[in-house]
């Protein structure tokens, strides 16, 4: 097999990866996300980009991407504009606690070290958690998985490639959603877990995604509705978050049935997409 072969073969298997990991991430559900999708549509807007599982499965251009992490929104943007300074640095970086702890506590000024830093943290932390402390510093412990792959530069690269043209900004979900027009096609993914579904959902959430939220996400949508936008929200299989949607379709998807290979000690995944699409794929 020549090279050149070798290297499309790499590309293909890499379209559609994203480069990050991320807690909520939506790449089991993405398929279904395509399946329910509008059929046309302006633009695509997702409001909650994280680790844009359904955006690099979809790959939709144009597009509007955004999320009020700004530091997220930094690490996409360098490795749009810049993939090969992204590498270079990353490479230079090895998984070692001591290491971690170093990177942790630093603080670089340009966006393209904060860019590196945020990488490198995202593959060694524990679980891919992003959080901070009061004081805005990452809190998280080193807990990098036995062979992980700090930089996967055929990952990286096929990202950049999926993020040429796109417009990626730091803004809450109202602006983003607020700026839809008919005939686009949001897609809102707002941060929950179904780990209390049955008892304390609110409680348990409010620290994520305040209540009050996701009843501005639901006007929201609702308003968005109102001007011609399709809406695909993914949340809570939860009646008082379905309840904010009368008037949308929804669909309830089990992880376990959309995810083959061994689910043993895999906490059930019940969720709902909550849908208005006016032409299906």
């Amino acid at each position: 097999m020549t090279q050149q072969m070798k290297t499309g073969q790499t590309e293909l298997q890499n379209k559609g990866l994203p480069f990050l990991k991320w807690t909520g991430g939506k790449r089991w559900l993405a398929s279904e996300i395509e399946a329910i999708a509008p059929a046309q549509y302006g633009r695509y807007i997702e409001p909650f980009l994280g680790g844009g599982a359904v955006f690099f499965h979809l790959r939709p251009w144009p597009a509007s991407l955004s999320d009020i992490n700004g530091d997220l929104i930094n690490a996409y943007r360098q490795v749009r504009d810049d993939v090969n300074g992204v590498i270079d640095r990353l490479r230079r970086f090895r998984i070692d606690p001591d290491e971690y702890l170093n990177v942790r506590d630093s603080v670089p000024r340009r966006p393209i070290t904060r860019a590196v830093r945020f990488l490198y943290l995202n593959r060694t932390a524990f679980n891919g958690i992003y959080r901070v402390n009061r004081e805005g510093r990452f809190n998280v412990p080193f807990g990098c998985k036995p062979g992980t792959v700090l930089c996967d530069e055929a990952i990286l690269r096929s990202a950049s490639k999926s993020l040429q043209n796109r417009k990626l900004s730091v803004c809450d979900f109202k602006d983003a959603i607020d700026a839809a027009e008919a005939g686009d096609f949001v897609y809102a993914d707002p941060p929950y877990t179904t780990k209390h579904d049955n008892n304390g959902f609110q409680r348990y959430n409010e620290v994520i995604f305040s209540w009050e939220d996701q009843v501005r996400l639901a006007d929201c949508c609702r308003r968005a509705k109102k001007r011609g936008v399709q809406v695909i929200v993914s949340n809570a299989n939860h009646s008082p978050i379905l309840e904010l949607y009368r008037g949308f379709r929804s669909k309830i998807v089990d992880r376990s049935s959309l995810i083959s290979g061994p689910i043993h000690g895999r906490g059930k995944t019940v969720e709902a997409v909550i849908y208005y699409v006016t032409t299906h794929k």
